[in-house]
């Protein structure tokens, strides 16, 4: 009798316990998610202090239109109130922004963007670092936002800071889905597919850093499979933002286009690089292209072609304008066939000089700005005025020399780490592949194929000190995993 006693009291002491403990990891899990949701708020208002310190989120001359054309988008789409023009830049951008400023207030924009920053930078460390991911990661962060352009970029009312986002997007769900919950993991997709959308030279970028990704993938022994799987996520991903595109652009204009009225980058770039000027010089008489109107008188540089008050582009009528973009693809392969060696060689020197421009020197007061406040933001006019920005007393050439310093002093933390580290996991190792590929290959779109300018590198130049951060975190992660191992051994 003793023993059954014996017996019915350990299976229920055990029974007990087992269900003790199931509400402890229950609870350990909620305490764990609290947790990273306040690292993650804690983050975002990190990267916030640029838009307390200048006193309004960031603008520029193009903010205007994505705050303003939402609204013009959104009629036609839901009121079919059709607009004869829609704008040049994306019209997802400004669609997904207009449910948080409504043409009142941008600071809801800017907390969107640091917000999704935030969360998506703790994804990304948490991958490397599992433990004490919520001190490692808002010590980076706070490292991040102080010495780098993320932070501005991020309350920067502007599609730019969503490029950076995308990519690291594309890390977690090829190289760490392991890591991710489900709803994490189902949270990214709409994430992801916005930041495509959101401007032309993300799909761009996208698309060859999946292609490089499957290029490796083939000779990555025994993941082969699993690796191409998960690019094959991020493939449909690109092709759902691209169909997307096209199914809008074809309601709006009839007619199918990834870009909308796209302006003739490629056509201002070689004219701008001098082989597309000497082409025309010598064949425009016979040629009669739009772009030979005025040709001695043109500006010189891409921007004032485009822009610009002389610019053949802009100050033509609007059957000019489409003669010029319908010439385009012509007069680039002609101008390349004439003189490739030329061609070659100034657009190695502006590759050159975009993976060097990265200074903060975007936030510059602007006349275009002020001019559209009335019509885009009434109300928040005299915030703006108000501001650091709007007086031209925004420290920029200090901030422009700590991210310089910064960088160098990052790219020594990489080096010197990984001259002396044993070993580095499958993730870091993705994780570098992504963030290399994507900074060359943003100063090659930038500067090969539209113009040189420091706001295109301050767009992902971030991501080089975060990798620096992240090189010595794996670093120490390999290094208790070897302890531990030794100590189990």
């Amino acid at each position: 009798m003793g023993t059954d006693f014996d017996k019915h009291f350990w299976k229920a002491a055990m029974t007990l316990a087992t269900g003790n403990g199931l509400d402890l990891a229950r609870h350990w899990k909620r305490l764990r998610s609290i947790q990273s949701g306040l690292a993650v708020l804690a983050g975002a208002f990190l990267l916030a202090w640029p838009a307390f310190f200048n006193g309004f989120p960031l603008l520029y001359p193009d903010s205007m239109t994505y705050l303003d054309d939402g609204r013009i988008v959104a009629r036609a789409i839901f009121l079919h109130d059709f607009s004869t023009y829609y704008g040049v830049r994306s019209l997802f951008y400004g669609l997904g922004i207009l449910p948080f400023h409504w043409n009142i207030n941008p600071w809801p924009v800017a907390a969107l963007q640091c917000l999704l920053v935030a969360w998506v930078v703790f994804l990304v460390v948490r991958s490397i670092s599992p433990r004490q991911t919520a001190a490692h990661y808002l010590v980076l962060v706070a490292l991040l936002s102080l010495l780098t352009s993320a932070g501005w970029y991020a309350v920067f009312i502007m599609p730019d800071i969503l490029g950076p986002v995308l990519y690291l997007c594309i890390y977690l769900l090829v190289f760490a889905p392991q890591t991710l919950s489900r709803a994490a993991r189902l949270a990214l997709y709409p994430i992801a597919w916005w930041c495509v959308t959101a401007h032309a030279t993300h799909l761009l970028l996208a698309a060859g850093l999946c292609a490089l990704l499957a290029l490796f993938a083939a000779f990555e022994r025994g993941r082969v499979l699993y690796r191409m799987k998960a690019l094959g996520q991020v493939a449909a991903i690109l092709a759902f933002a691209a169909a997307s595109q096209l199914a809008l652009n074809a309601y709006l204009y009839d007619k199918p286009s990834l870009n909308g009225e796209r302006p003739p980058y490629l056509t201002a770039r070689i004219l701008a690089d001098g082989p597309g000027r000497w082409y025309l010089e010598r064949h425009c008489p016979q040629l009669q292209w739009a772009t030979c109107a005025e040709l001695q008188t043109q500006p010189t540089d891409a921007d004032g072609f485009l822009w610009g008050p002389g610019g053949s582009y802009d100050a033509g009528t609007d059957s000019d304008k489409r003669r010029i973009e319908d010439e385009e693809m012509p007069f680039v392969l002609a101008t390349m066939r004439a003189y490739p060696r030329q061609q070659f060689s100034r657009s190695a020197a502006n590759f050159e000089g975009q993976l060097m421009a990265f200074g903060l020197y975007g936030f510059d007061p602007s006349p275009w700005i002020l001019g559209d406040f009335d019509q885009v933001l009434p109300s928040a006019r005299p915030g703006y005025l108000r501001s650091r920005q709007a007086n031209d007393s925004l420290p920029l050439d200090l901030l422009t020399e700590v991210q310089f310093w910064g960088i160098v002093a990052s790219l020594g933390v990489i080096v010197l780490v990984m001259l002396f580290a044993r070993r580095y996991s499958r993730m870091f190792a993705g994780l570098s592949l992504v963030i290399v590929s994507v900074v060359v290959g943003n100063a090659f779109v930038g500067g090969v194929l539209s113009v040189v300018d420091d706001r295109y590198g301050c767009r992902v130049i971030w991501l080089i000190p975060l990798l620096a951060g992240l090189t010595i975190l794996d670093c120490l992660a390999q290094r208790d995993s070897l302890r531990a191992a030794a100590g189990a051994a």
